[in-house]
């Protein structure tokens, strides 16, 4: 597999989960212009771990750079679980879905949900988007209008990140 190969899965995947590329190279810690060379096929080399950083958060983290396996994994059930583990209630999953899917939390679950944006691995986060719009029959892009929006009423740290 060669740089124009990675390109066209990291594009495909980014539009698969409606994710700009603005927002891919945030949550990536890339610039915005590399990820537009990696996509087009313009960057004559990018390092591995740099490489490394966009598969990740994109779940394409196999030989063959597809989502096979990422897609075994319950995204809801593993956000659910990080954004639980200071807390002696349960966020569950369902309830995480139905935030990313309304947008709104309900008070009691506000610190496990700020907990997730602010801490999680981002990810767990993208896996979770990914589940809840596919549950819900949505494109990712609209779940990931409402992680902004939990991000901004909830003032996470890393609101930024989900702008």
């Amino acid at each position: 597999m060669n740089l124009i190969d990675i390109g066209n899965a990291v594009r495909t995947r980014r539009s698969e989960l409606g994710l700009s590329q603005v927002q891919l190279a945030h949550l990536s810690g890339l610039s915005r212009q590399t990820l537009v060379g990696l996509e087009n096929g313009t960057l004559s080399d990018l390092g591995v771990n740099r490489v490394g950083q966009v598969t990740a958060v994109l779940g394409l983290d196999s030989p063959k750079l597809d989502t096979q396996a990422r897609r075994k994994k319950r995204g809801l059930w593993m956000a659910a679980k990080t954004a639980s583990v200071s807390y002696t209630r349960e966020l569950m999953p369902e309830a995480l879905e139905e935030a990313l899917v309304s947008g709104e939390v309900p008070a009691p679950f506000a610190p496990h949900v700020t907990y997730l944006l602010d801490e999680a691995p981002v990810p767990v986060v993208v896996m979770a988007v990914e589940e809840a719009a596919s549950h819900a029959q949505l494109p990712p892009k609209k779940i990931w209008r409402n992680v902004a929006k939990l991000a901004r009423s909830l003032s996470v740290h890393r609101r930024v990140l989900w702008a």
